[in-house]
């Protein structure tokens, strides 16, 4: 084989020893796991933003934006149900560019993941401890999942991980909401089989152990676009294809039937200005067919400090060095006018 070990990582029980998630903490984070749960249950009628950077890239500016949306959830909080997103790992098609604070907590050095795991789960305590919102994160690596299983109030499973069975396998032992995206072919069945694998128990190895889960009844569909034949951007989140997931979820045999809709990547054609207009025409639907709203329980939207995005090295705070974003101006507003139309 050619691969070669560059150093040993921590093992989970010494990263949670080093940086744990202590008792007090621990009772803020039970208490908005089961507000946010309620909401998938059908319990609460809340709308939900999952909501901040594409990519995490640097502590300051995330919790910066952090505190500036606690101070808005405040206002809102009759209404809306807001979970920031802390997105330390970034997925890449060929492999090339930024992979996220997990491999890089500083972009501008070189890889190294020791640190990396530190840092994520400080940033995910801060989070926490400083504005009682605990956040979301992408299961891009399944088995990174444990070294901050205990911290995060909810996963999204990406377009080109759904279809993996350990993803599948993994949603179906953690015990908040896990988001499965459709792919990046659109095909709502593959979608709707990762939210039934995810619901279910299952019996596999993991960290070298036979392991059984319960299944997660919390698991459910994210729709975020796609791609056509020639690469061209297919969005689903206009009323039609919300019809017709109401239609496609009947077939499934699965609890808490689900959605959030994804305001960008296909959805917008990566067009980051596009997203407060396409949050705006869900909430139309949801107004004008009472099961789309019965199943569209929120939205993801992809938001930092400063518009757009930037190369590393520019040195712009605040500003997306992954994905553009819509700016934190427009972001208050949207959420604010959200909160007045519900």
């Amino acid at each position: 084989m050619s691969i070669k070990i560059i150093q040993k990582l921590p093992t989970e029980e010494e990263l949670k020893s080093m940086l744990p998630l202590k008792d007090e903490l621990k009772s803020i984070k039970e208490k908005r796991d089961n507000e946010i749960k309620d909401i998938f249950a059908g319990n609460s009628d809340k709308f939900i933003f999952v909501i901040g950077p594409c990519s995490a890239d640097s502590e300051e500016p995330v919790m910066d934006y952090i505190h500036r949306l606690a101070k808005v959830q405040e206002q809102v909080k009759e209404k809306i149900l807001i979970i920031p997103r802390i997105y330390t790992g970034k997925p890449r098609t060929t492999g090339a560019g930024y992979k996220g604070m997990v491999h890089q907590p500083d972009p501008n050095k070189k890889t190294d993941m020791s640190e990396g795991l530190i840092a994520i789960r400080k940033l995910h305590l801060r989070a926490i401890a400083e504005t009682g919102m605990a956040a979301a994160d992408e299961m891009l690596y399944a088995e990174n999942t444990r070294y901050v299983d205990d911290l995060i109030a909810y996963h999204a499973v990406g377009a080109r991980s759904v279809e993996d069975q350990m993803h599948r396998l993994t949603a179906s032992g953690i015990d908040v909401p896990v988001g499965m995206k459709n792919p990046t072919s659109g095909d709502l069945t593959v979608m709707l089989n990762s939210c039934l694998a995810g619901q279910t128990s299952h019996m596999f190895s993991y960290k070298g152990m036979q392991v059984e889960t319960s299944g997660n009844p919390y698991t459910h569909c994210i729709l975020r676009g796609g791609l056509d034949k020639y690469g061209k951007s297919m969005s689903n989140y206009h009323y039609d294809d919300l019809v017709r997931l109401v239609d496609e979820y009947s077939k499934f045999d699965v609890v808490n039937p689900a959605c959030i809709v994804d305001a960008n990547h296909n959805n917008s054609g990566k067009k980051w200005a596009e997203q407060p207009r396409i949050v705006k025409e869900v909430l139309h639907s949801c107004r004008h067919n009472d099961d789309i709203k019965k199943l569209v329980k929120g939205v993801m939207v992809e938001s930092y400090i400063e518009d757009g995005n930037q190369a590393i090295g520019d040195g712009v705070y605040g500003k997306s060095i992954t994905d553009p974003c819509l700016g934190w101006e427009k972001t208050e507003k949207l959420l604010l006018e959200v909160a007045d139309l519900l």
